[in-house]
């Protein structure tokens, strides 16, 4: 039935001969707790060696906590085939595994806290295209393969590699649908530079952000969305309820926000002869200094993406502390 094993996070992963019966495939994974619990593609040495495409299978990128499993490629590669992903996804995949290790993004606590964090993806630049991610309608929703799998994969790799597994090192009171995985893409508009670009990344460049949240709040503009107020205030609503909601009373750090305008809402605040840094400006100056909403006009990140409509999503930032980390995708 298996050809061998590899090691995965803490413990010993098998690869499947190509003939196995997939009932039997699936069966040994969910023992094995090395799955979600939905379906998974059965890895076999074929699917592993495709997805490496070439690379050093034991080069480590880091230890993953909070049992501080090795980020091999051979390990993240292992979690791709399973998720469904193409190799030409490997790459944003392992990126956006290795940014969660920075310290600003805080992996430790957003891995073990009895709340709903998990880490979304978000992808920039040309590499949207060649991967044929949704930056439109229901870009947070099912439907694209890429995003579905690519969310998932990082997901598996925070489980598996560093075995933040339900009652062993994942210990949320309830979870959240995004922890199955979550990714989507930014999209363009003249409002607004890309959010590497922001963060003194090249023009041009494809990166992957990690960001850490807790879930989402849907929020319309006030009645007509005739201007950029009646577009940012419910959002700065959104924002505000978000951090007093998951603080518990006690007054934290800010640390950041994320808005995710679809086009036409974007459309609005420009037509209203409005920059995005003034955009900024008015959610952080208009949220006061008693309870800021962000470390800082900049920590307030306005993306682009979505399509028709005119409803917002904020991006509720995970109350215990976190901060987006940006890489670069080489290739991509």
């Amino acid at each position: 039935m298996t050809d061998r094993t590899i090691p995965v996070g803490d413990r010993d992963a098998p690869l499947f001969a190509a003939d196995t019966d997939w009932d039997t495939a699936q069966a040994t994974l969910l023992e094995a707790d090395l799955v979600d619990g939905l379906p998974a593609v059965v890895p076999t040495e074929a699917r592993l060696a495709a997805m490496l495409d070439g690379r050093d299978a034991g080069i480590s990128f880091g230890m993953m906590p909070p049992l501080f499993g090795d980020i091999t490629a051979q390990a993240v590669a292992y979690c791709c085939v399973i998720a469904g992903c193409r190799p030409a996804e490997f790459p944003v995949v392992l990126e956006a595994a290795i940014a969660t290790l920075e310290p600003e993004f805080n992996l430790l606590g957003i891995q073990t806290t009895t709340g709903t964090p998990t880490a979304a993806v978000l992808v920039h630049g040309p590499a949207t295209q060649r991967l044929v991610m949704n930056a439109g309608t229901n870009c947070l929703g099912p439907g694209n393969r890429t995003n579905a799998c690519i969310g998932r994969a990082l997901r598996l790799v925070l489980t598996n590699i560093g075995g933040a597994r339900p009652l062993v090192g994942d210990m949320a009171t309830m979870g959240q649908p995004a922890k199955y995985g979550m990714a989507f893409a930014e999209g363009t508009h003249p409002l607004a530079e890309p959010l590497p670009v922001r963060r003194r990344l090249q023009p041009g460049e494809s990166a992957v952000t990690v960001i850490g949240l807790s879930g989402t709040i849907e929020v319309l503009p006030e009645a007509g969305a005739a201007t950029p107020e009646a577009v940012l205030r419910p959002a700065l609503a959104a924002m505000q309820a978000g951090r007093i909601a998951g603080s518990g009373g006690r007054q934290r750090e800010p640390g950041e926000q994320f808005l995710l305008l679809p086009p036409e809402m974007a459309d609005v605040i420009a037509k209203g002869c409005w920059s995005f840094r003034q955009a900024q400006e008015f959610l952080f100056n208009a949220g006061g200094s008693a309870w800021p909403i962000a470390r800082s006009a900049d920590d307030i990140h306005l993306i682009v993406t979505g399509g028709a409509g005119v409803k917002m999503t904020c991006l509720v930032p995970w109350g215990g502390g976190t901060i987006c980390v940006t890489r670069r995708l080489p290739g991509l």
